[in-house]
C-alpha cells in the first residue's frame, strides 16, 4: 500500500475505504455514580472514507445501529435502547458526515461534522490520528486510524438521569467517544 505525505502529515493512498468491523471498535464511557465509569461499544457499524487526492477534501460517513449498544449488561443495554435514552424504536441510527478535515500536523487531523442522535444534529469534531497504512497477504490495501471526541448527551435529548441520595446523579453528561478503526479501500 502506498501512502503519502502532504506538507509532511502522512494520509492513507487516495480512494473509497470500508470498515473491517472484524479489527475496528467504536466505544464509549461516561461517568457512573459520580466516581466511577461505564464503558460501552456498538458492535454494528458502516463506513464509507472517500481519501481525497487532496487530503483535506476528503469525506466520512459513518452509521451506527444503536441497538448494536452494548454494555456487558443487559439490562443496562435495554434500558439505553429505551425511550429513555436511545429510543431505537423510533431512531435506530446514530449518523455522523464529516463537513471539514483540518491537518493539525504529523498524522494527525480534525474531521469537523454533524453527529445526529434521536433526530438531533450537532457538530461534532474528531480528533484522528493516521496510525499507517499496508497491503493485506490477501491484496487488500488496509488503512488505520484512531479517534476521539467528547460531547454532551443531554445536548442531543439524552436527559434521563437519576438523583443521588448522596448528591450528584447516576449519569454523568459528558460522553468520551474512543474509536480505533481499520478500513479496506475497495478495489478499482
Amino acid at each position: 500500500m502506498s501512502t503519502s505525505t502532504t506538507t509532511q502529515i502522512g494520509v492513507p493512498a487516495a480512494g473509497t475505504y470500508g470498515i473491517d468491523a472484524s479489527h475496528s471498535h467504536v466505544g464509549f464511557k461516561v461517568r457512573h455514580l459520580v466516581v466511577g465509569k461505564t464503558r460501552g461499544r456498538f458492535t454494528e457499524v458502516d463506513v464509507t472514507a472517500v481519501v481525497a487526492e487532496d487530503p483535506t477534501a476528503s469525506t466520512l460517513e459513518v452509521t451506527v445501529p444503536l441497538a448494536s449498544v452494548d454494555t456487558r449488561d443487559v439490562g443496562r443495554d435495554e434500558h439505553l435502547r429505551s425511550a429513555d435514552f436511545f429510543d431505537v424504536e423510533k431512531h435506530p441510527n446514530m449518523t455522523f458526515r464529516s463537513t471539514a478535515v483540518t491537518p493539525v500536523g504529523g498524522d494527525r487531523w480534525d474531521v469537523a461534522g454533524e453527529l445526529t442522535v434521536r433526530g438531533v444534529t450537532r457538530p461534532l469534531t474528531l480528533h484522528a490520528s493516521f496510525e499507517g497504512g499496508v497491503s493485506d497477504p490477501w491484496g487488500n490495501d488496509r488503512a488505520a486510524f484512531t479517534a476521539t471526541a467528547e460531547l454532551d448527551r443531554e445536548s442531543f435529548g439524552l436527559t434521563w438521569n437519576q438523583a443521588l441520595e448522596t448528591g450528584g446523579v447516576l449519569v454523568g453528561k459528558k460522553i468520551d467517544i474512543e474509536i480505533e478503526a481499520e478500513l479496506v479501500r475497495a478495489k478499482a
